[in-house]
């Protein structure tokens, strides 16, 4: 049991879109990701709820209601069942957390790694 910065674990990552898992809660995985210049497309997680916290940078997470802005130290939970994707214009760093299984290169691009 150790305390982990966030920061300096998403500052450690030195490619964007790699997803590095820094712990597990629950059957939850936290995992922290650097992205820039990236739309996904829409998906739905139809078993859990998705978080995004940014830690760094902001980003919009696009819904069929339009786009919602989300800055450094806020976080949003996407429910699960919602058609959503994350607008990533400028370089931004995110903790994520997720029912393990619920990545995957479908849905979070083909660098994911399980």
């Amino acid at each position: 049991m150790k305390p982990v910065n966030l920061l300096k674990k998403a500052d450690s990552i030195d490619k964007l879109y790699v997803y590095e898992k820094v712990g597990r809660l629950n059957g939850n995985v936290l995992s922290v990701v650097n992205v820039e210049n990236r739309t996904l497309d829409f998906h739905v997680h139809e078993n859990s709820d998705e978080m995004f916290y940014v830690i760094e940078g902001g980003f919009e997470l696009e819904t069929d209601e339009g786009l919602i802005p989300v800055a450094k130290g806020e976080f949003i939970i996407v429910p699960k069942g919602t058609r959503h994707r994350p607008v990533v214009k400028a370089l931004s760093k995110f903790l994520m957390i997720e029912l393990d299984g619920t990545l995957n290169k479908e849905n979070s691009g083909e660098l994911y790694e399980e």
